[in-house]
């Protein structure tokens, strides 16, 4: 029953709904909304790919400057008491 998936008069019909849907004049906003949203989506799954080479791995002795004070030391202030 589903062998051949999507034919060309399947991709009519949904073109036709979506024309009925949202209206021809809306599409080219819907168009250029949706391509913004897809450009924010790759600089976003970018960005968090580039952070995640960058962090050290959690044996690197390099993030050893990272981990958190313990309580019972002093927290660094920035020499005006805050």
């Amino acid at each position: 029953m589903l062998r051949n998936g999507l034919e060309p008069w399947h991709l009519l019909i949904v073109a036709i709904v979506v024309i009925v849907l949202f209206g021809s004049k809306k599409l080219p906003d819907t168009a250029r909304s949706l391509g913004r949203s897809m450009r924010i989506l790759k600089s976003e799954a970018k960005a968090l790919k580039e952070e995640g080479v960058a962090d050290p791995a959690p044996g690197d002795p390099a993030g050893s400057a990272a981990q958190p004070v313990s309580p019972s030391e002093p927290a660094a202030t920035d020499g005006r008491g805050r």
